[in-house]
């Protein structure tokens, strides 16, 4: 597995900064969806949230030039959100971890699962690195984020 690819996995960081660093290009964040939708019991355990509450569901790829590196979906509470946090993560086009410097909110990510996909469309059948973590505000968690990385050559930078 590429170097570039392992290290993008294993950050507990921001995965658009370190593309930006490894490509040294602007990455561009292009969202394919974004709707609010009501928490089933699955997802409300997940977050930490009651049945119902309203969470955005955000898919995104994010690319350096013509090159797609990630799609990312996160499901965040709206409850939890601090009111221009909450703007800006409905305007789409704005990743996650700027959204958090911009509001200098003291952060961890609690890693979950990490996995190898295959046959997934995600990539057009390519096989994907999958990973999931939690991103956790005063002990209370303020997004899950699925990050998916096709395992190929474009991470040979």
């Amino acid at each position: 597995m590429p170097t570039c690819l392992r290290v993008c996995c294993g950050t507990d960081g921001s995965v658009t900064f370190l593309l930006e660093i490894m490509t040294r290009k602007p990455v561009d964040v292009k969202t394919e969806s974004q709707y609010i939708i009501k928490a089933d019991k699955e997802m409300a355990d997940l977050l930490g949230v009651e049945e119902g509450s309203e969470v955005n569901n955000r898919t995104v790829r994010l690319s350096a030039g013509d090159t797609v590196f990630v799609q990312a979906r996160s499901l965040s509470p709206l409850e939890r959100m601090p009111a221009t946090m909450k703007e800006q993560l409905m305007r789409a086009d704005v990743p996650i971890g700027r959204i958090l410097r911009n509001h200098n909110l003291e952060t961890r990510r609690d890693m979950g699962e990490l996995e190898v996909l295959k046959g997934k469309t995600t990539f057009d059948g390519i096989p994907v690195l999958s990973r999931s973590y939690k991103i956790v505000h005063n002990n209370d968690v303020l997004m899950w984020i699925n990050e998916r990385f096709p395992i190929d050559e474009r991470w040979n930078l």
